[in-house]
């Protein structure tokens, strides 16, 4: 009676034939080695190659504003060489005038909703406050550190 081999299981798998079957030459051993010298020196290269190009980004970008803060500064300095644009800034900020002319200036412009509120008037007597001012000072602290944002949403 011949005996078939078993087929294999899942836990019993010969793994000495496929070992037996990749040989690996003395050239393949060297080469991968040579690659795995390369990619140690060469990835700190490249790391410090992008890092260097990265800076080398950032410093352009940074030479690029000041130019433009120098050409603004530039057009400011000529428009104040100019008598008639230093004639109306002097008009609107300082509210000069020419002689004989005459000035009017308008108090009370704003709508009403922008006028500020009128305050109470201040007493010359001590009062005593109504509430526990450590109270408040701790509730206070709490809702601004429970708040989501600093500033309320409009």
């Amino acid at each position: 009676m011949v005996r078939k081999p078993a087929p294999p299981s899942a836990s019993h798998i010969d793994v000495r034939g496929w070992l037996a079957a990749s040989r690996l030459s003395g050239f393949t051993v060297i080469m991968l080695g040579l690659v795995v010298l390369g990619a140690f020196v060469l990835i700190p290269t490249i790391g410090t190659y992008v890092g260097q190009r990265q800076e080398i980004a950032a410093l352009q970008q940074s030479v690029q504003v000041t130019k433009d803060q120098v050409a603004d500064l530039q057009r400011q300095r000529a428009r104040w060489s100019d008598p008639a644009y230093i004639m109306t800034e002097a008009r609107s900020r300082l509210y000069y005038s020419k002689p004989g002319e005459v000035v009017y200036l308008v108090d009370d412009d704003l709508p009403a909703s922008d006028v500020p509120r009128a305050q109470a008037q201040v007493s010359d007597t001590v009062q005593t406050t109504r509430t526990d001012w450590m109270s408040q000072l701790v509730r206070s602290v709490a809702q601004a550190g429970l708040a989501r944002s600093a500033v309320p949403a409009p």
